[in-house]
């Protein structure tokens, strides 16, 4: 039974097939050859006339409308209109060019030279936003009845032409922000000299915290400060005037002493005895005084003693000198390398700070600020401009062809597709009903085969009991 349902089919089937397999393999045209050979006038008409007016559109024309994504044969149609459309793509190549020098400037900022790398960024972003203005422009089929398409189209032009337009008005304001961006480099540098200067003052016993506001980064180091000698030196003035003012005092009381003795040592006496003069015993008295108050109070030893402190003083104030010296120049020292890090950081005026310094002159001054959106808005426009001049010129009858052929194309892509689904469904009713033939026809085989079998089955067993009843009847 599997053999014979393996078989190939009966050609019982050919006649009912051979008008669905003609009909399969007869060519179907396509859209553009029936458009061509039925619905385009002029096609196979007029063949010279269309060929005469191929030859009088130039070369550079065709190119410029093709940035536009018109159909040249369609547009072939409505001739009239093809100066519009070869417009438009100018304007389109226009756009696309004031973007390149947009990112040539934008690069050049950015890397702070003119340099031949710019030219990479600059290839890539005029070919991406000539592709997307043709995408932009593109006439699509129903466009006027969503205004969804419309607004996304200008809105994306939009954002385009401002990112565009930012570089040109800062290339156009150039002279101007630099000069900005020079005095406000100069004022940020002045603030740090004068804060470092602030922060780092000359060290002194008197003051040890740091000025208010300072912090590590305006605080320098240093290997050694005037300050290391400046206690000593305020101890050795603290107790040189202290002795000062004793030995002063000293002084004083055994000069008045002194002067006492010299005022009662003129004075002499007559001994009545020898009839010779001599001192008082109130001289005596004195000068014994005077050498206790010597011997007690040490004067002479104290006078050498502050003698050796003015002399430390004095050293120490030489040497504070010095060492104050030294402190300032290595302050001025760390000051500059400070400032010159901080100048190494300003060697390139970036994007940002073009930008805020622009924003700065402008929010000053009312006459700028208007002329700088007003430069900012030509720019935008000039981007907008490709969207508006095809969606603000109104349908035109190339645009009411596209629509009208599109919608025609979907009808036959339909009706194609219904019939090659009507061709499908006829090719499986075909191959099911050859089916349930060759079932048929194997059943009937089956069944006679299976009659013919029990004929002879019964043939056989007839034969055999006729043999048996003739072997019976020898027997008997």
């Amino acid at each position: 039974m599997t053999d014979f349902l393996t078989t190939d089919r009966p050609p019982s089937t050919g006649p009912a097939e051979a008008p669905a397999t003609e009909e399969r393999a007869a060519p179907r045209p396509s859209r553009h050859a029936k458009g061509r050979a039925g619905t385009r006038p002029g096609a196979g008409g007029r063949p010279a006339a269309r060929a005469a007016h191929r030859s009088s559109d130039s070369t550079a024309a065709r190119r410029l409308r093709s940035l536009t994504g018109v159909d040249e044969e369609l547009l072939a149609r409505v001739a009239y209109e093809r100066s519009k459309y070869t417009a438009l793509g100018g304007v389109v190549l226009g756009t696309s060019v004031i973007a390149a020098f947009s990112m040539w400037n934008f690069t050049a900022e950015a890397l702070g030279r003119v340099s031949l790398v710019a030219l990479v960024p600059t290839v890539i972003w005029m070919l991406f936003v000539l592709n997307l203005d043709r995408w932009l422009v593109t006439p699509q089929p129903d466009t006027r009845r969503r205004l969804g398409p419309l607004l996304m189209r200008l809105l994306i032009a939009l954002l385009l032409g401002t990112v565009i337009a930012e570089p040109l008005v800062l290339r156009i304001f150039q002279t101007a922000i630099e000069e900005r961006v020079e005095d406000e480099r100069t004022d940020a540098l002045d603030r740090l000299r004068a804060n470092l200067v602030r922060c780092n003052p000359v060290p002194s016993a008197t003051r040890t915290d740091p000025p208010k506001g300072c912090d590590r980064t305006y605080v320098l180091s240093f290997r050694a400060t005037p300050a290391e000698g400046q206690e000593e030196l305020t101890t050795l003035r603290t107790d040189a005037a202290a002795l000062q003012e004793r030995v002063d005092r000293n002084t004083k009381r055994l000069e008045e002493i002194d002067s006492e003795v010299r005022d009662e040592c003129r004075r002499l006496i007559r001994v009545a005895s020898s009839g010779l003069l001599q001192r008082t015993s109130e001289c005596l008295r004195l000068r014994e005084k005077a050498r206790d108050y010597r011997t007690t109070h040490r004067t002479e030893e104290e006078e050498q003693r502050l003698a050796g402190m003015y002399g430390r003083i004095s050293e120490i104030e030489s040497e504070l000198t010095s060492s104050r010296g030294a402190f300032l120049q290595a302050r001025a020292d760390g000051i500059e390398e400070r400032l010159e890090q901080e100048r190494g950081k300003h060697r390139d005026i970036g994007v940002l700070e073009r930008i805020r310094a622009l924003d700065a002159l402008a929010s000053g001054n009312a006459v700028l600020f208007v002329g700088v959106w007003l430069v900012r808005l030509l720019f935008v426009l000039l981007d907008v401009l490709p969207v508006l001049v095809k969606y603000l010129s109104g349908e035109t009858a190339y645009d009411r062809m596209l629509t009208s052929e599109s919608n025609s194309a979907v009808k036959i892509h339909g009706e194609e597709v219904r019939l090659g689904e009507r061709r499908s469904l006829a090719d499986l009713e075909m191959a099911q009903h050859s089916i349930e033939q060759e079932i048929r026809r194997h059943r009937a085989e089956c069944e006679a085969a299976s009659r013919e079998h029990t004929a002879a089955m019964n043939i056989r067993a007839r034969q055999a009991v006729n043999a048996l009843e003739e072997e019976i009847r020898r027997t008997v």
